[in-house]
């Protein structure tokens, strides 16, 4: 590797989709309890949805599969009358707050109306549907979520001040927090009271809470989460909000809150891992002017409290294939962690939206003094295979698809897909990206001293 001044950025002619975004049903159902999914597709997309999700079938999950027949795709069937039997069966079943239908690749091939046929629908069964086009031909699976939240974004309430004083107050609040000191602006929390802070990104309600709290320490309140765990608490957005996203996919949900409900993007790394986490937190507080509050000595307390995964790590090079969009955030992460990155492979990137974090990559490789590492876009599976061949890295995040042939090549592996389901958000879960990357490492570790002891034993090696 050479030593570049600047990140380097390839693009291949590989696939961009790598697994179906459909499966943001598996972790969406879950976060806003209130809901019903309603996926759209042919049997194989049934199948998918069995086989993908089959463990929490005993729980009555809520998600279902509309199956396109031969009648629906050849015209000869009304969409409109079967999506309403299904819907009103769903009202009658399950009775939720909002109903979620995913369109899928069959539904964008025979051009079918769903933005047409929801509002029809939704008059006559007295329930909100919202539309979202989480189809395997344009998308990463994890931007399932992506469009789900951006067409979410369409039904959140418009912000608005009490009156005609309340909103003079708010521009003299707003005033006053970006004219008083730093050090007054740590032990003044209720100057900020008036300034909507809004979270984007689905994540576990525990999680969730750690951001805010993170947050609350430092004087910023957050008034609202996208996805809401309720469809009725979706948070008010417009003019005065500021929005600032949790996961780097979700470019789409950010250009529809600012261009759409007028909302201020917080350009902000994404709280991944204790340095990432301590930049998010100070990129907010720089927006609302607050000086930062013990910080540092939280990240390094918990960089201590992971010693022991770190001696594991430190010095061993990785190489990932690209599959879920997260690649930047965690090659961040790993070479903080003394790792060396050879490749940063990614399905699609959005460089706007993720400029603080490719930054943040940035200033870590020179910290660690590191050779930053090459980022592929769309890259060629078969040249990545070649280039892992001639690297033979330590480690290889990658797709399901690779794991078997790279372990067959001696490589050893770990599915990125597992980082998706994860809790890897936040300071304090730094533990468990750590037990993810080093899982493998530790199994070839303890493989190797099991046969030196066998060889041991058996009078073969000293």
């Amino acid at each position: 590797m050479k030593t570049l001044d600047s990140l380097a950025f390839e693009c291949e002619t590989g696939n961009y989709h790598t697994f179906c975004p459909i499966s943001c049903v598996a972790w969406l159902y879950q976060k806003i309890e209130d809901s019903f999914f309603l996926v759209i597709g042919t049997k194989t997309c049934g199948y998918f949805l069995q086989n993908a999700l089959g463990v929490t079938i005993f729980a009555e999950p809520r998600y279902a599969m509309a199956e396109l027949e031969e009648g629906d795709i050849s015209a000869q069937l009304n969409d409109q009358k079967e999506l309403e039997r299904i819907c009103l069966r769903i009202k009658s079943d399950r009775n939720p707050s909002v109903i979620v239908w995913i369109g899928t690749c069959t539904t964008e091939i025979v051009k079918m109306d769903l933005e047409g046929i929801a509002p029809k629908v939704e008059k006559q069964i007295g329930i909100p549907i919202v539309v979202a086009r989480a189809n395997g031909l344009d998308y990463a699976f994890t931007q399932g979520e992506d469009t789900v939240l951006a067409a979410m974004v369409h039904r959140c309430p418009e912000y608005k001040t009490c009156n005609n004083n309340g909103k003079e107050q708010n521009k003299v609040q707003q005033f006053k927090v970006q004219t008083i000191s730093a050090k007054e602006s740590t032990f003044q929390p209720n100057r900020l009271t008036r300034i909507d802070l809004v979270l984007f990104g689905s994540l576990p309600s525990s999680v969730a809470s750690q951001l805010t709290l993170e947050l609350k320490r430092q004087s910023i309140s957050v008034s609202g989460w996208l996805p809401s765990q309720k469809y009725s608490e979706l948070p008010g957005l417009g003019d005065n909000v500021y929005v600032c996203g949790v996961n780097p996919f979700l470019s789409r949900t950010a250009t529809t809150l600012m261009r759409r409900k007028r909302c201020q993007l917080i350009g902000a790394p994404f709280p991944i891992g204790p340095d990432g986490t301590r930049a998010w937190i100070e990129k907010i507080c720089s927006v609302f002017q607050v000086t930062t509050n013990g910080l540092e000595e939280r990240e390094n307390k918990l960089w201590k409290n992971v010693q022991d995964y770190l001696q594991i790590i430190n010095g061993k090079s990785v190489f990932f294939m690209g599959d879920n969009l997260l690649e930047i955030s965690l090659a961040r992460f790993s070479i903080r962690c003394g790792m060396i990155v050879y490749e940063i492979g990614i399905p699609y990137m959005d460089r706007r939206y993720q400029a603080a974090e490719l930054l943040l990559l940035q200033d870590t490789c020179k910290k660690m003094q590191t050779p930053l590492p090459r980022i592929v876009e769309k890259p060629d599976n078969y040249s990545q295979v070649q280039r892992i061949h001639e690297l033979k890295p330590h480690l290889a995040i990658t797709g399901m698809a690779h794991a078997n042939p790279l372990e067959a090549r001696n490589i050893d592996t770990k599915w990125s897909v597992e980082f998706t389901f994860a809790q890897i958000h936040g300071s304090s879960n730094a533990r468990a990206i750590l037990e993810l990357v080093t899982r493998p490492l530790r199994r070839c570790k303890d493989s190797f001293d099991s046969i030196s002891q066998s060889l041991s034993k058996q009078g073969m090696i000293s």
